[in-house]
């Protein structure tokens, strides 16, 4: 395949399918927030980080065209590793912000603690 064929690259029917497809997933977490739906918060954050991540892939396959058999698979390789390093990044990154107000020292400790140390 040479570098400017672009039989690989979708039609004008599933550039449509992406299009409409992206609008649902992006009109529904809008809804759930601007309507104030009555949902509990883990709730709405599961439906709104689910959504998005569909959105994800739907815009990787309809619009990037990275499929398992684009260049013999390493479009998709590269794509697994970015995610798999977006995953530990975001999940060490939620986890030390939860846990970030355990670990620190309340504000009347440390000022005990330089009143002990004068």
């Amino acid at each position: 395949m040479s570098a400017h064929d672009h039989s690989d690259h979708g039609s004008y029917r599933s550039y449509i399918i992406g299009f409409l497809l992206s609008v649902v997933l992006t009109v529904v977490p809008f809804w759930i927030v601007m309507a104030d739906v009555d949902v509990s918060l883990g709730v709405a954050l599961a439906v709104i980080f689910g959504l998005g991540a569909i959105q994800v892939l739907v815009h990787v396959y309809y619009f990037l065209h990275v499929t398992v058999q684009a260049e013999d698979g390493w479009q998709f390789m590269s794509l697994l590793f970015t995610a798999i390093l977006l995953i530990i990044i975001m999940s060490g990154s939620i986890w030390v912000m939860l846990h970030l107000h355990e670990n620190m020292m309340p504000a009347h400790d440390q000022i005990e603690r330089v009143r002990d140390v004068k």
